[in-house]
Protein backbone atom coordinates (compact mmCIF):
# COMPACT_ATOMS: atom_id res chain seq x y z
CA UNK A 1 0.00 0.00 0.00
CA UNK A 2 2.86 2.60 0.96
CA UNK A 3 4.05 2.10 -3.06
CA UNK A 4 0.74 2.72 -4.35
CA UNK A 5 0.53 5.58 -2.22
CA UNK A 6 3.68 6.67 -3.29
CA UNK A 7 3.30 6.79 -7.14
CA UNK A 8 0.01 8.19 -6.17
CA UNK A 9 2.15 11.50 -4.55
CA UNK A 10 4.03 11.50 -7.03
CA UNK A 11 1.34 11.63 -10.15
CA UNK A 12 -0.78 14.28 -8.13
CA UNK A 13 2.20 16.59 -7.58
CA UNK A 14 3.01 16.43 -11.15
CA UNK A 15 -0.87 17.24 -12.58
CA UNK A 16 -2.79 19.05 -9.53
CA UNK A 17 -1.77 22.47 -11.07
CA UNK A 18 -2.15 21.65 -14.88
CA UNK A 19 -5.30 20.41 -13.66
CA UNK A 20 -6.52 23.74 -12.31
CA UNK A 21 -5.64 25.74 -15.08
CA UNK A 22 -7.13 23.62 -17.75
CA UNK A 23 -10.12 22.80 -15.42
CA UNK A 24 -10.67 26.84 -14.61
CA UNK A 25 -9.59 27.41 -18.50
CA UNK A 26 -11.54 25.63 -20.26
CA UNK A 27 -14.76 26.99 -18.21
CA UNK A 28 -13.74 30.37 -18.90
CA UNK A 29 -13.20 29.49 -22.79
CA UNK A 30 -16.20 27.61 -22.95
CA UNK A 31 -18.35 30.56 -21.07
CA UNK A 32 -16.77 32.69 -23.48
CA UNK A 33 -17.43 31.01 -27.00
CA UNK A 34 -20.64 29.65 -26.14
CA UNK A 35 -22.26 33.64 -24.98
CA UNK A 36 -22.23 32.79 -21.53
CA UNK A 37 -24.57 30.31 -22.10
CA UNK A 38 -24.79 28.92 -18.23
CA UNK A 39 -26.91 31.84 -17.63
CA UNK A 40 -28.79 33.21 -20.81
CA UNK A 41 -30.32 29.43 -21.08
CA UNK A 42 -30.85 28.28 -17.73
CA UNK A 43 -34.86 29.40 -17.77
CA UNK A 44 -34.75 27.53 -20.85
CA UNK A 45 -33.09 24.46 -19.03
CA UNK A 46 -35.74 24.13 -16.25
CA UNK A 47 -38.60 24.15 -18.72
CA UNK A 48 -37.23 21.22 -20.07
CA UNK A 49 -35.85 19.39 -16.94
CA UNK A 50 -39.61 19.87 -15.85
CA UNK A 51 -41.33 17.88 -18.95
CA UNK A 52 -42.62 20.25 -20.68
CA UNK A 53 -40.88 19.57 -24.06
CA UNK A 54 -40.83 15.64 -22.97
CA UNK A 55 -41.45 13.31 -26.29
CA UNK A 56 -42.30 9.20 -25.20
CA UNK A 57 -41.41 8.64 -28.78
CA UNK A 58 -38.45 10.04 -28.72
CA UNK A 59 -34.50 8.15 -28.85
CA UNK A 60 -33.38 7.44 -25.50
CA UNK A 61 -34.22 5.13 -22.17
CA UNK A 62 -35.05 7.45 -19.33
CA UNK A 63 -36.57 11.12 -19.28
CA UNK A 64 -34.98 14.84 -19.12
CA UNK A 65 -35.82 14.71 -15.52
CA UNK A 66 -35.00 11.01 -14.97
CA UNK A 67 -31.71 11.81 -16.31
CA UNK A 68 -31.19 14.67 -14.44
CA UNK A 69 -31.62 13.02 -11.14
CA UNK A 70 -29.18 10.35 -12.15
CA UNK A 71 -26.74 12.58 -12.73
CA UNK A 72 -27.69 14.99 -9.54
CA UNK A 73 -27.43 11.35 -7.70
CA UNK A 74 -24.04 11.00 -8.62
CA UNK A 75 -23.05 14.39 -7.99
CA UNK A 76 -25.54 15.83 -5.08
CA UNK A 77 -23.92 13.71 -2.71
CA UNK A 78 -20.88 12.86 -0.43
CA UNK A 79 -19.46 15.81 -2.23
CA UNK A 80 -21.97 18.19 -0.17
CA UNK A 81 -21.34 17.06 2.94
CA UNK A 82 -17.85 15.34 3.11
CA UNK A 83 -16.16 17.30 0.20
CA UNK A 84 -16.95 20.79 1.93
CA UNK A 85 -16.09 20.06 5.30
CA UNK A 86 -12.80 18.51 3.79
CA UNK A 87 -12.37 21.83 1.65
CA UNK A 88 -12.18 24.18 4.52
CA UNK A 89 -10.28 21.77 6.78
CA UNK A 90 -7.18 21.51 4.06
CA UNK A 91 -7.57 25.17 2.41
CA UNK A 92 -9.77 27.19 4.87
CA UNK A 93 -13.00 28.93 4.37
CA UNK A 94 -11.82 30.70 1.41
CA UNK A 95 -11.72 27.47 -0.64
CA UNK A 96 -15.41 27.41 -0.69
CA UNK A 97 -15.01 30.79 -2.95
CA UNK A 98 -13.05 28.85 -5.44
CA UNK A 99 -15.80 25.67 -5.45
CA UNK A 100 -18.30 28.44 -6.25
CA UNK A 101 -15.90 30.19 -9.51
CA UNK A 102 -15.30 25.84 -10.25
CA UNK A 103 -19.11 25.81 -10.42
CA UNK A 104 -20.09 28.92 -12.41
CA UNK A 105 -17.35 28.25 -15.00
CA UNK A 106 -18.04 24.54 -15.15
CA UNK A 107 -21.76 25.33 -15.66
CA UNK A 108 -20.27 25.77 -19.85
CA UNK A 109 -18.03 23.17 -19.26
CA UNK A 110 -20.83 20.44 -18.02
CA UNK A 111 -23.55 21.87 -20.90
CA UNK A 112 -20.53 21.35 -23.31
CA UNK A 113 -19.78 17.86 -23.03
CA UNK A 114 -23.15 16.53 -22.34
CA UNK A 115 -24.57 18.63 -25.95
CA UNK A 116 -21.43 16.76 -27.51
CA UNK A 117 -22.39 13.01 -25.78
CA UNK A 118 -25.75 13.21 -27.03
CA UNK A 119 -24.48 14.32 -30.63
CA UNK A 120 -22.27 11.33 -30.91
CA UNK A 121 -24.15 8.88 -28.89
CA UNK A 122 -24.27 4.95 -29.73
CA UNK A 123 -28.06 3.81 -30.33
CA UNK A 124 -28.63 0.13 -29.92
CA UNK A 125 -32.29 -0.69 -30.41
CA UNK A 126 -33.64 -4.13 -28.81
CA UNK A 127 -30.09 -4.32 -26.13
CA UNK A 128 -32.61 -5.23 -22.83
CA UNK A 129 -33.17 -3.23 -20.01
CA UNK A 130 -29.87 -4.30 -18.09
CA UNK A 131 -27.99 -3.46 -21.47
CA UNK A 132 -30.03 -0.56 -21.76
CA UNK A 133 -30.62 0.95 -26.15
CA UNK A 134 -27.92 4.39 -25.92
CA UNK A 135 -24.47 4.72 -25.11
CA UNK A 136 -22.32 7.73 -24.55
CA UNK A 137 -20.46 9.91 -23.00
CA UNK A 138 -16.74 11.22 -23.61
CA UNK A 139 -14.99 8.04 -25.06
CA UNK A 140 -17.26 8.38 -28.18
CA UNK A 141 -17.50 12.21 -28.31
CA UNK A 142 -14.07 11.83 -29.03
CA UNK A 143 -13.81 8.76 -31.41
CA UNK A 144 -16.67 10.16 -33.49
CA UNK A 145 -16.31 13.78 -33.09
CA UNK A 146 -11.87 14.32 -33.43
CA UNK A 147 -12.19 11.05 -35.70
CA UNK A 148 -10.78 7.18 -35.12
CA UNK A 149 -6.97 8.32 -34.81
CA UNK A 150 -7.93 9.16 -31.59
CA UNK A 151 -9.53 5.94 -30.46
CA UNK A 152 -6.66 5.83 -28.53
CA UNK A 153 -7.36 8.89 -26.18
CA UNK A 154 -10.90 7.32 -26.25
CA UNK A 155 -10.09 4.18 -24.60
CA UNK A 156 -7.42 6.18 -21.76
CA UNK A 157 -10.38 8.11 -20.97
CA UNK A 158 -12.76 5.06 -20.82
CA UNK A 159 -10.15 3.25 -18.64
CA UNK A 160 -10.04 6.47 -16.49
CA UNK A 161 -13.70 6.45 -16.06
CA UNK A 162 -14.06 2.50 -14.94
CA UNK A 163 -11.34 3.05 -12.47
CA UNK A 164 -13.04 6.67 -11.46
CA UNK A 165 -16.36 4.82 -10.84
CA UNK A 166 -14.76 2.17 -8.94
CA UNK A 167 -12.66 4.66 -6.44
CA UNK A 168 -14.62 7.75 -6.74
CA UNK A 169 -18.12 7.18 -7.42
CA UNK A 170 -18.15 3.96 -5.37
CA UNK A 171 -15.63 2.91 -2.87
CA UNK A 172 -15.07 6.25 -1.51
CA UNK A 173 -19.19 6.92 -0.81
CA UNK A 174 -19.07 3.33 0.67
CA UNK A 175 -16.08 5.05 2.89
CA UNK A 176 -17.99 7.88 4.01
CA UNK A 177 -20.69 5.99 4.76
CA UNK A 178 -18.97 3.42 6.53
CA UNK A 179 -16.80 6.34 8.52
CA UNK A 180 -20.01 8.45 9.85
CA UNK A 181 -21.76 5.10 11.38
CA UNK A 182 -18.52 3.99 12.80
CA UNK A 183 -18.23 7.59 14.56
CA UNK A 184 -22.08 7.70 15.37
CA UNK A 185 -22.68 4.57 16.33
CA UNK A 186 -19.89 2.64 16.58
CA UNK A 187 -20.97 0.18 13.74
CA UNK A 188 -18.11 -1.95 12.34
CA UNK A 189 -17.25 -0.37 9.00
CA UNK A 190 -17.43 -4.44 7.87
CA UNK A 191 -20.42 -4.53 8.37
CA UNK A 192 -21.89 -1.28 6.73
CA UNK A 193 -19.76 -2.40 3.87
CA UNK A 194 -21.65 -5.53 3.70
CA UNK A 195 -25.41 -4.05 3.82
CA UNK A 196 -24.79 -1.00 1.73
CA UNK A 197 -23.62 -3.09 -1.36
CA UNK A 198 -26.24 -5.38 -1.39
CA UNK A 199 -28.36 -2.74 -1.56
CA UNK A 200 -26.19 -1.13 -4.80
CA UNK A 201 -26.35 -4.87 -5.98
CA UNK A 202 -29.80 -5.34 -5.70
CA UNK A 203 -30.60 -1.69 -7.81
CA UNK A 204 -27.72 -1.81 -10.39
CA UNK A 205 -28.11 -5.19 -11.36
CA UNK A 206 -31.62 -4.03 -12.85
CA UNK A 207 -30.27 -1.59 -15.33
CA UNK A 208 -30.06 1.83 -16.35
CA UNK A 209 -34.44 1.96 -15.86
CA UNK A 210 -34.53 0.93 -12.52
CA UNK A 211 -31.31 3.55 -11.64
CA UNK A 212 -33.32 6.24 -12.79
CA UNK A 213 -36.92 5.28 -11.42
CA UNK A 214 -34.75 4.80 -7.95
CA UNK A 215 -32.38 7.96 -8.46
CA UNK A 216 -35.70 10.22 -9.73
CA UNK A 217 -37.41 9.23 -6.02
CA UNK A 218 -34.14 9.49 -3.73
CA UNK A 219 -32.05 12.40 -5.32
CA UNK A 220 -35.16 14.74 -5.23
CA UNK A 221 -36.54 13.90 -1.24
CA UNK A 222 -33.22 13.59 -0.04
CA UNK A 223 -31.98 16.80 -1.12
CA UNK A 224 -34.79 18.45 0.36
CA UNK A 225 -34.72 16.94 3.54
CA UNK A 226 -31.04 17.98 3.73
CA UNK A 227 -31.07 21.67 2.42
CA UNK A 228 -34.54 22.58 4.96
CA UNK A 229 -32.26 21.44 7.61
CA UNK A 230 -29.77 23.49 6.64
CA UNK A 231 -31.87 26.20 5.51
CA UNK A 232 -33.34 26.25 9.67
CA UNK A 233 -30.02 26.10 10.96
CA UNK A 234 -29.31 29.54 9.08
CA UNK A 235 -32.45 30.66 10.07
CA UNK A 236 -31.35 30.40 13.52
CA UNK A 237 -27.73 31.39 13.54
CA UNK A 238 -28.85 34.39 11.03
CA UNK A 239 -26.74 37.21 12.68
CA UNK A 240 -23.52 34.96 11.52
CA UNK A 241 -24.54 34.37 7.84
CA UNK A 242 -23.27 37.90 6.54
CA UNK A 243 -20.00 37.14 8.24
CA UNK A 244 -18.94 34.32 7.40
CA UNK A 245 -19.65 34.90 3.53
CA UNK A 246 -17.07 37.76 4.21
CA UNK A 247 -14.85 35.04 5.18
CA UNK A 248 -14.54 32.98 2.37
CA UNK A 249 -14.05 35.59 0.26
CA UNK A 250 -11.52 37.26 2.59
CA UNK A 251 -9.77 34.06 2.96
CA UNK A 252 -10.23 33.42 -1.09
CA UNK A 253 -7.75 36.17 -1.63
CA UNK A 254 -5.53 36.47 1.58
CA UNK A 255 -5.85 33.03 3.35
CA UNK A 256 -4.49 33.02 6.89
CA UNK A 257 -7.29 30.72 8.85
CA UNK A 258 -6.44 27.00 8.13
CA UNK A 259 -6.97 24.06 10.07
CA UNK A 260 -4.98 21.66 8.03
CA UNK A 261 -2.49 21.16 5.64
CA UNK A 262 0.57 22.25 4.30
CA UNK A 263 0.77 25.57 3.06
CA UNK A 264 -1.91 26.88 5.05
CA UNK A 265 -1.66 30.58 4.34
CA UNK A 266 -1.00 30.58 0.48
CA UNK A 267 -3.45 31.09 -1.86
CA UNK A 268 -2.09 28.44 -4.13
CA UNK A 269 -3.29 25.46 -1.70
CA UNK A 270 -6.16 26.95 -0.73
CA UNK A 271 -7.43 27.94 -4.68
CA UNK A 272 -6.38 24.21 -5.44
CA UNK A 273 -8.41 22.93 -2.98
CA UNK A 274 -11.63 24.66 -3.78
CA UNK A 275 -11.36 23.37 -7.16
CA UNK A 276 -10.69 19.81 -6.63
CA UNK A 277 -13.46 19.65 -4.21
CA UNK A 278 -15.65 21.63 -6.32
CA UNK A 279 -15.01 19.04 -9.43
CA UNK A 280 -15.50 16.64 -7.22
CA UNK A 281 -18.50 18.01 -6.04
CA UNK A 282 -20.32 19.28 -9.60
CA UNK A 283 -17.91 17.14 -11.78
CA UNK A 284 -18.10 19.51 -14.47
CA UNK A 285 -14.91 18.75 -17.25
CA UNK A 286 -14.90 15.02 -15.71
CA UNK A 287 -16.90 13.62 -18.81
CA UNK A 288 -18.86 11.27 -15.83
CA UNK A 289 -22.37 13.14 -16.40
CA UNK A 290 -22.74 12.85 -20.28
CA UNK A 291 -22.88 8.97 -19.59
CA UNK A 292 -25.97 9.54 -17.69
CA UNK A 293 -27.79 12.50 -19.97
CA UNK A 294 -26.91 10.49 -23.17
CA UNK A 295 -29.61 7.88 -22.13
CA UNK A 296 -32.35 11.10 -22.03
CA UNK A 297 -35.35 10.95 -24.55
CA UNK A 298 -34.64 13.35 -26.78
CA UNK A 299 -33.45 13.95 -30.18
CA UNK A 300 -31.70 17.82 -30.05
CA UNK A 301 -27.94 17.49 -28.34
CA UNK A 302 -28.89 21.01 -27.10
CA UNK A 303 -32.32 20.40 -25.28
CA UNK A 304 -30.39 18.03 -22.83
CA UNK A 305 -27.11 20.34 -22.96
CA UNK A 306 -29.41 23.31 -21.14
CA UNK A 307 -30.85 20.24 -18.65
CA UNK A 308 -27.35 19.58 -17.37
CA UNK A 309 -26.11 22.86 -17.09
CA UNK A 310 -28.36 23.10 -13.85
CA UNK A 311 -26.50 20.39 -12.50
CA UNK A 312 -23.50 22.51 -11.26
CA UNK A 313 -25.33 25.18 -10.04
CA UNK A 314 -27.65 22.85 -8.00
CA UNK A 315 -25.03 20.80 -6.08
CA UNK A 316 -22.56 23.48 -5.57
CA UNK A 317 -23.79 27.17 -5.92
CA UNK A 318 -27.19 26.14 -3.66
CA UNK A 319 -26.29 22.63 -1.67
CA UNK A 320 -22.71 22.95 -0.95
CA UNK A 321 -22.99 26.94 0.30
CA UNK A 322 -25.68 25.52 2.66
CA UNK A 323 -23.21 22.88 3.83
CA UNK A 324 -20.48 25.52 4.55
CA UNK A 325 -22.93 28.57 5.86
CA UNK A 326 -23.61 25.68 7.83
CA UNK A 327 -20.52 24.60 9.64
CA UNK A 328 -19.21 28.27 9.63
CA UNK A 329 -22.05 29.80 11.34
CA UNK A 330 -22.06 27.22 13.76
CA UNK A 331 -18.53 27.93 14.20
CA UNK A 332 -17.59 24.37 14.63
CA UNK A 333 -14.89 24.48 11.51
CA UNK A 334 -12.04 24.88 13.74
CA UNK A 335 -13.33 23.46 17.40
CA UNK A 336 -12.48 20.42 18.89
CA UNK A 337 -14.46 17.67 20.26
CA UNK A 338 -14.11 14.94 23.03
CA UNK A 339 -12.84 11.93 20.68
CA UNK A 340 -11.62 8.12 20.78
CA UNK A 341 -8.29 8.58 19.22
CA UNK A 342 -7.51 5.13 17.75
CA UNK A 343 -3.75 4.17 17.08
CA UNK A 344 -4.46 1.53 15.36
CA UNK A 345 -5.46 0.50 11.55
CA UNK A 346 -8.81 2.52 10.40
CA UNK A 347 -8.43 5.27 12.54
CA UNK A 348 -7.78 8.77 11.57
CA UNK A 349 -4.58 9.19 12.90
CA UNK A 350 -1.28 10.61 11.19
CA UNK A 351 1.83 12.08 12.35
CA UNK A 352 3.21 15.96 12.07
CA UNK A 353 5.67 18.29 12.76
CA UNK A 354 5.84 21.86 12.76
CA UNK A 355 7.76 24.20 9.75
CA UNK A 356 6.96 27.78 8.68
CA UNK A 357 4.76 26.32 6.74
CA UNK A 358 2.59 24.67 8.96
CA UNK A 359 2.29 21.01 10.11
CA UNK A 360 3.73 18.68 7.68
CA UNK A 361 3.10 15.03 7.24
CA UNK A 362 5.86 12.89 8.25
CA UNK A 363 6.97 9.49 6.16
CA UNK A 364 6.93 6.80 7.99
CA UNK A 365 10.11 5.81 7.73
CA UNK A 366 11.26 9.44 8.92
CA UNK A 367 9.12 8.42 12.12
CA UNK A 368 11.11 8.18 15.54
CA UNK A 369 10.64 5.52 17.80
CA UNK A 370 8.64 7.29 20.12
CA UNK A 371 6.81 10.15 21.55
CA UNK A 372 7.10 10.94 24.55
CA UNK A 373 4.38 12.31 26.69
CA UNK A 374 3.96 14.28 29.94
CA UNK A 375 1.09 14.86 31.64
CA UNK A 376 -1.10 14.86 28.24
CA UNK A 377 1.55 17.37 26.44
CA UNK A 378 3.37 15.71 23.39
CA UNK A 379 6.92 16.72 23.72
CA UNK A 380 9.35 16.80 20.73
CA UNK A 381 8.75 18.08 17.10
CA UNK A 382 7.46 15.23 15.54
CA UNK A 383 3.20 14.88 17.06
CA UNK A 384 0.30 12.60 16.79
CA UNK A 385 -2.16 13.78 15.53
CA UNK A 386 -6.21 13.75 14.59
CA UNK A 387 -6.94 14.64 11.09
CA UNK A 388 -3.56 15.62 10.50
CA UNK A 389 -3.90 18.20 13.43
CA UNK A 390 -1.95 17.65 16.59
CA UNK A 391 -4.40 16.65 20.00
CA UNK A 392 -3.18 18.70 22.53
CA UNK A 393 -4.62 16.72 25.26
CA UNK A 394 -4.12 13.18 25.68
CA UNK A 395 -6.57 11.43 28.39
CA UNK A 396 -6.51 7.15 28.99
CA UNK A 397 -10.23 7.79 30.18
CA UNK A 398 -13.68 8.69 28.19
CA UNK A 399 -14.76 11.16 30.04
CA UNK A 400 -11.23 13.14 29.78
CA UNK A 401 -10.06 13.00 33.62
CA UNK A 402 -6.95 11.59 33.77
CA UNK A 403 -4.34 12.73 31.57
CA UNK A 404 -1.55 10.34 29.92
CA UNK A 405 1.67 10.06 30.80
CA UNK A 406 4.39 7.72 28.77
CA UNK A 407 5.33 7.44 25.06
CA UNK A 408 3.30 7.03 21.98
CA UNK A 409 5.18 3.93 19.52
CA UNK A 410 4.12 4.86 15.82
CA UNK A 411 5.92 1.64 14.41
CA UNK A 412 4.12 -1.08 17.39
CA UNK A 413 0.82 1.49 16.93
CA UNK A 414 0.26 1.45 20.76
CA UNK A 415 0.50 4.05 23.69
CA UNK A 416 2.51 2.56 26.49
CA UNK A 417 2.21 4.32 29.62
CA UNK A 418 5.09 4.76 32.83
CA UNK A 419 3.44 1.38 34.71
CA UNK A 420 4.45 -0.52 31.82
CA UNK A 421 0.59 -0.76 30.24
CA UNK A 422 -0.04 -0.47 26.87
CA UNK A 423 -3.33 0.93 25.34
CA UNK A 424 -4.75 1.13 21.32
CA UNK A 425 -7.12 4.20 21.88
CA UNK A 426 -6.16 7.44 24.06
CA UNK A 427 -8.89 10.18 24.12
CA UNK A 428 -8.46 14.11 23.89
CA UNK A 429 -9.74 17.21 21.93
CA UNK A 430 -9.32 16.77 18.27
CA UNK A 431 -10.78 18.67 14.88
CA UNK A 432 -12.74 16.51 13.10
CA UNK A 433 -13.34 16.24 9.09
CA UNK A 434 -15.12 15.18 6.69
CA UNK A 435 -18.75 14.11 7.10
CA UNK A 436 -18.12 13.69 10.64
CA UNK A 437 -17.19 17.23 10.54
CA UNK A 438 -20.83 18.19 9.16
CA UNK A 439 -22.66 15.92 11.18
CA UNK A 440 -21.02 18.28 14.14
CA UNK A 441 -22.42 21.63 12.51
CA UNK A 442 -25.61 19.85 12.08
CA UNK A 443 -26.18 18.89 15.42
CA UNK A 444 -24.98 21.76 17.05
CA UNK A 445 -27.32 23.53 15.31
CA UNK A 446 -30.42 21.10 15.82
CA UNK A 447 -29.17 19.06 18.17
CA UNK A 448 -30.06 15.14 17.47
CA UNK A 449 -32.09 15.81 14.91
CA UNK A 450 -29.47 17.84 13.02
CA UNK A 451 -27.21 14.81 13.67
CA UNK A 452 -29.83 12.42 12.12
CA UNK A 453 -30.42 14.25 9.11
CA UNK A 454 -26.56 14.03 8.28
CA UNK A 455 -26.65 10.71 8.82
CA UNK A 456 -29.54 9.37 6.61
CA UNK A 457 -28.15 12.00 4.19
CA UNK A 458 -24.96 10.91 3.94
CA UNK A 459 -26.41 7.02 3.85
CA UNK A 460 -29.14 7.82 0.71
CA UNK A 461 -26.33 10.12 -0.87
CA UNK A 462 -23.61 7.32 -0.61
CA UNK A 463 -25.75 4.89 -1.66
CA UNK A 464 -27.28 6.84 -4.91
CA UNK A 465 -24.01 8.27 -5.89
CA UNK A 466 -22.92 4.59 -5.97
CA UNK A 467 -25.57 3.76 -8.27
CA UNK A 468 -25.67 6.12 -10.56
CA UNK A 469 -21.88 5.84 -11.11
CA UNK A 470 -21.91 1.98 -11.54
CA UNK A 471 -23.79 2.94 -15.04
CA UNK A 472 -20.76 5.21 -15.50
CA UNK A 473 -18.52 2.13 -15.14
CA UNK A 474 -20.52 -0.14 -17.16
CA UNK A 475 -21.34 1.87 -20.33
CA UNK A 476 -17.46 3.04 -20.58
CA UNK A 477 -16.23 -1.11 -19.85
CA UNK A 478 -18.47 -2.34 -22.38
CA UNK A 479 -17.08 0.74 -24.68
CA UNK A 480 -13.37 -0.93 -24.00
CA UNK A 481 -14.48 -4.73 -24.10
CA UNK A 482 -18.18 -4.91 -25.38
CA UNK A 483 -21.47 -5.93 -23.76
CA UNK A 484 -20.14 -9.18 -22.20
CA UNK A 485 -18.06 -7.07 -19.89
CA UNK A 486 -21.15 -5.27 -18.08
CA UNK A 487 -22.15 -8.31 -15.74
CA UNK A 488 -18.23 -8.90 -14.64
CA UNK A 489 -17.85 -5.37 -14.49
CA UNK A 490 -20.73 -4.97 -11.89
CA UNK A 491 -20.49 -7.73 -9.87
CA UNK A 492 -16.59 -6.00 -9.18
CA UNK A 493 -18.67 -2.73 -8.60
CA UNK A 494 -19.98 -4.29 -5.84
CA UNK A 495 -16.71 -5.89 -4.56
CA UNK A 496 -15.33 -2.65 -4.47
CA UNK A 497 -17.84 -0.77 -2.49
CA UNK A 498 -17.23 -3.58 0.20
CA UNK A 499 -13.28 -2.66 0.00
CA UNK A 500 -13.87 0.66 -0.04
CA UNK A 501 -15.85 0.79 3.64
CA UNK A 502 -13.02 -0.96 5.13
CA UNK A 503 -10.22 1.35 4.17
CA UNK A 504 -8.74 4.23 5.55
CA UNK A 505 -10.19 7.52 4.77
CA UNK A 506 -7.25 9.15 3.23
CA UNK A 507 -5.77 6.55 0.87
CA UNK A 508 -9.05 6.36 -0.30
CA UNK A 509 -9.74 9.85 -1.05
CA UNK A 510 -6.21 10.51 -2.67
CA UNK A 511 -6.55 7.43 -4.85
CA UNK A 512 -9.82 8.56 -5.81
CA UNK A 513 -8.60 12.50 -6.73
CA UNK A 514 -5.67 11.26 -9.04
CA UNK A 515 -7.93 8.81 -10.92
CA UNK A 516 -10.17 11.99 -10.74
CA UNK A 517 -7.96 14.16 -12.34
CA UNK A 518 -6.18 11.41 -14.88
CA UNK A 519 -9.56 11.12 -16.48
CA UNK A 520 -10.12 15.19 -16.44
CA UNK A 521 -7.39 16.05 -18.58
CA UNK A 522 -7.88 14.19 -21.46
CA UNK A 523 -11.59 15.41 -21.98
CA UNK A 524 -11.03 18.92 -21.21
CA UNK A 525 -8.55 18.82 -24.06
CA UNK A 526 -11.39 16.91 -26.65
CA UNK A 527 -14.08 19.80 -25.39
CA UNK A 528 -11.77 22.70 -26.30
CA UNK A 529 -11.12 21.05 -29.57
CA UNK A 530 -14.85 19.71 -30.17
CA UNK A 531 -16.13 23.20 -29.14
CA UNK A 532 -17.06 24.59 -32.61
CA UNK A 533 -19.48 22.01 -33.14
CA UNK A 534 -20.88 22.56 -29.75
CA UNK A 535 -21.54 26.18 -30.72
CA UNK A 536 -22.81 25.55 -34.18
CA UNK A 537 -25.07 22.73 -32.52
CA UNK A 538 -26.00 25.90 -29.94
CA UNK A 539 -26.96 28.28 -32.55
CA UNK A 540 -28.83 26.17 -34.81
CA UNK A 541 -30.85 24.77 -31.86
CA UNK A 542 -32.23 28.19 -30.48
CA UNK A 543 -32.84 29.86 -33.91
CA UNK A 544 -35.30 27.22 -34.51
CA UNK A 545 -36.66 27.01 -30.89
CA UNK A 546 -36.10 29.87 -29.04
CA UNK A 547 -36.33 29.72 -25.26
CA UNK A 548 -40.05 30.63 -25.21
CA UNK A 549 -41.42 28.17 -27.77
CA UNK A 550 -44.61 26.28 -26.82
CA UNK A 551 -44.96 22.99 -26.31
CA UNK A 552 -46.68 21.84 -29.85
CA UNK A 553 -44.67 24.08 -31.61
CA UNK A 554 -41.85 22.54 -29.98
CA UNK A 555 -42.52 18.81 -30.80
CA UNK A 556 -43.67 20.25 -34.48
CA UNK A 557 -40.59 21.74 -35.38
CA UNK A 558 -38.36 18.63 -33.80
CA UNK A 559 -40.62 16.22 -35.89
CA UNK A 560 -40.03 18.63 -39.35
CA UNK A 561 -36.01 18.63 -37.89
CA UNK A 562 -35.86 14.83 -37.82
CA UNK A 563 -37.22 14.33 -41.52
CA UNK A 564 -35.04 17.04 -42.75
CA UNK A 565 -32.02 15.15 -40.97
CA UNK A 566 -33.11 11.95 -42.62
CA UNK A 567 -33.57 12.87 -46.23
CA UNK A 568 -29.73 14.21 -45.60
CA UNK A 569 -28.63 11.30 -44.46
Amino acid sequence: MDAILDIQGLIDELIKYPLLVMLLGTGAYLTLRLGFIQFRRMGHGIKVAMGKYDDPNDTGDVTHFQALTTALSATVGIGNIAGVAIAIHWGGPGAIFWMWMTALLGMATKYTEVTLALRFRHVETGAGKMVGTVSGGPMYYIERGLGSKFKPLAVLVATGLVFTALLTGNAIQANTVADLMNAEFGTATWVTGLLTAGVVALVILGGISRIGKVTGILAPTMAAIYVAGGLVILGINFETVLPSLGLIFTEAFNPTAGVAGTGVGILLQTLLWGVRRGLFSNEAGQGSAPIAHSAAKTEEPVSEGVVALLEPFIDTIVICTITALVILTTGVWDATTPTALTLTEGGDYSYVEHTDRGYQPVDSDALPAAIEVREGQQMGGVRFAWHEVPVTELYLDQDQTVLFSGEIRPGSNVAVALNGQSYETLYGPAVENGAPLTAFAFSNGLGRFGNFIVVISVLLFGISTAISWSYYGDRSAMYIFGRPAILPYKLLFVVMHFVGAVVSLNVIWNLGDTALALVTIPNVLALVLLSGIAKKLTDDYFSAFGSNVSRDDYLRITRERQRARRNQD
